[in-house]
């Protein structure tokens, strides 16, 4: 929906100071929200389409805008006479809760996620929406599945998160009050990443070993090299063994975060090795997300993408060596290393390397690109990603909380993203956390003595 207002004020700012545009996909996740009662106008389509449209277009409006290429930049321009609203879509399906939940649980993004545009980002202005909606409601009125997609060159998951915390919370004042008289978003974002080249360091040369080159051609979109099926198996982490992970990371000096990442590394590498014995001189690699926002002194609220990452490869014979106590210590040197500089470093060679692509698209060159190494074969590979601090399970609506949120299926060979329950409080550990693991299908979990206490189900 555009409107059209007599005066026209345009707003740009750059995501290419920070290592935003390299996310150039749509990341997805599915809400279900359950009517125990069967109450009418449960998560009435008309006020989840105008509380939207209220967020973006006061709060968020680089969400409606569009991304647009200038010389070696990529910016977002926005105006204040038209919005690139972000479209939302409806069904209605005749099928109970519990065929609905299961689609969930094996993330039909088909079924239940609305269908996004390539979210490349060309030459040419770019009209595709930063954020896509699909509700789907039930004919027996059950439960509403609200599946959202988000441009991820926009926000990292913390920032996504925070936008659904807002939204839920105009949605929810919307239905209880009828207006956004004196309301105010719980958290007003900000938009322009700060500077940071106070962290550069002309005298140290850091190695980005966390990025490969590889051919252009064969790099878009395909973070699975292998044709094999990838599968994802649900781990659940109960609370008592929570409570001993935590007991063995206070006996290693590292994390919790740290010591259920050893605990996952050493497991895929073990499971590897005892289906290959000939692979103990392969790589095997970690690799994870680091969000530096609170290290770096970055706001919570910024709605960009300043997740960077980091990784360390030994061979399979090391870490099968290697008690968990040495594990986690790696684990934790390798998170460790996103410093000030480290992260001005990463952006800056980032930012060359996307000059570079950018010169070759404009002299029709097909040349090499730089991916994150992960996308590359190796004997081992464990990317872990953790959502375990984000508000996931407190956006209501003003129809209660989720009774259940799917990560985004991330078909590729190593992925471990730790993720909350319902009723998981980071700050007390009171409920179980999940751990989706994907991984090749002839791979089983229940051969690992490490994996196996943690198995809880299978989902392709």
């Amino acid at each position: 929906m555009t409107t059209d207002a007599p005066d026209t004020t345009e707003t740009r700012f750059s995501i290419s100071n920070n290592p935003s545009f390299l996310y150039q996909l749509y990341c997805s996740y599915m809400l279900v929200y359950k009517n125990g009662t069967k109450a009418d106008g449960f998560f009435d389509l008309e006020l989840l389409k105008k509380s939207l449209n209220i967020l973006v277009r006061k709060y968020y409006k680089p969400v409606a805008g569009w991304f647009q290429v200038r010389n070696d930049d990529i910016d977002v321009v926005f105006y204040t006479d038209k919005f690139n609203d972000p479209p939302v879509s409806t069904q209605t399906l005749d099928m109970d809760y519990e065929t609905l939940s299961r689609h969930v649980h094996n993330s039909n993004i088909e079924l239940l996620v609305p269908a996004a545009p390539s979210a490349a980002i060309t030459l040419e202005d770019n009209d595709f929406p930063m954020i896509l909606v699909k509700a789907t409601y039930l004919k027996s009125n059950e439960a509403v599945v609200l599946g959202v997609s988000y441009h991820h060159s926009l926000m990292d998951g913390s920032a996504f998160w925070t936008f659904m915390a807002n939204w839920s919370a105009l949605c929810k004042h919307l239905h209880e009050h009828g207006n956004i008289t004196e309301f105010d978003i719980p958290h007003p974002p900000t938009f322009e990443f700060p500077d940071i080249s106070h962290f550069y360091n002309p005298s140290k040369t850091i190695e980005h070993s966390e990025y490969v080159l590889v051919d252009a051609d064969q790099c878009f979109m395909k973070f699975q090299p292998s044709a094999e099926k990838i599968v994802v198996t649900v781990l659940e982490v109960s609370v008592e063994q929570q409570q001993a992970l935590r007991q063995q990371a206070r006996n290693c000096n590292v994390s919790f975060t740290e010591m259920l990442c050893a605990v996952l590394w050493k497991g895929t590498n073990g499971l590897r090795l005892q289906l290959d014995p000939e692979i103990g001189s392969g790589s095997s690699l970690y690799s994870c997300a680091v969000n530096p926002r609170a290290r770096m002194g970055i706001s919570s609220n910024l709605c960009a993408s300043p997740t960077t990452h980091t990784s360390c490869e030994r061979t399979v014979s090391e870490i099968a060596a290697l008690d968990l106590c040495e594990i986690a210590q790696l684990v934790h040197e390798t998170i460790g290393i996103c410093t000030g500089e480290y992260l001005f470093s990463s952006f800056d060679f980032l930012l060359k390397q996307r000059r570079r692509e950018l010169d070759d698209e404009r002299n029709s060159r097909i040349d090499k690109k730089f991916m994150l190494v992960y996308v590359c074969p190796k004997s081992v590979k464990c990317i872990a990603l953790s959502s375990r601090t984000f508000p996931i399970y407190s956006t209501d609506f003003g129809f209660g909380t989720p009774e259940y949120v799917r990560p985004p299926y991330l078909p590729f060979d190593g992925c471990m993203r730790i993720w909350p329950t319902p009723l998981y409080d980071v700050r007390l550990s009171n409920a179980p956390l999940e751990v989706y693991v994907s991984l090749p299908e002839h791979i089983d979990l229940s051969k690992s003595p490490l994996l196996s206490q943690f198995l809880k189900e299978s989902t392709d």
